[in-house]
């Protein structure tokens, strides 16, 4: 699990964070007063980037949060099953399934190269890049 300390008050709209042991991207930040006696709060509002689900933190300001370290890598589709594809890195060759979000499943065919993210312990696919290297076309 590749994650780093970060301090709240460096955090903005837009960020990721994990709630819950669950890697999020947050959506809305509050931040209360001080009270007499009292730190600022954050009351922080995130969306799953796995699962789409929304969680909510509330800590001191000047706490720190884990933020997960986010892989953009490039692979190439090796087949298409239904909305899962067989996928090889294009770095490592290590070849895996990942599931075909609903929006690219048009667009995902064998040979052709996309983005992924490697967040936590998961991969999701974020964006279909274009054709790939071994498409033969250059004639």
């Amino acid at each position: 699990m590749a994650t780093k300390t970060v301090g709240c008050n460096e955090l903005k709209v837009g960020s990721y964070i994990i709630i819950d042991g669950a890697a999020c991207k947050i959506v809305n930040i509050d931040i209360s007063r001080p009270g007499k006696h009292g730190h600022a709060k954050m009351r922080m509002e995130g969306m799953g980037i796995i699962d789409g689900k929304r969680r909510i933190i509330v800590m001191p300001a000047h706490d720190n949060i884990e933020v997960p370290i986010i892989e953009k890598r490039s692979a190439q589709v090796l087949s298409v099953h239904g909305s899962t594809a067989n996928v090889m890195d294009a770095e490592t060759y290590e070849t895996f399934d990942l599931p075909i979000p609903e929006e690219l499943i048009g667009g995902c065919v064998a040979g052709i190269s996309v983005l992924y993210w490697k967040v936590l312990e998961d991969r999701i696919m974020r964006q279909v890049k274009g054709e790939g290297s071994s498409s033969g076309e250059e004639e």
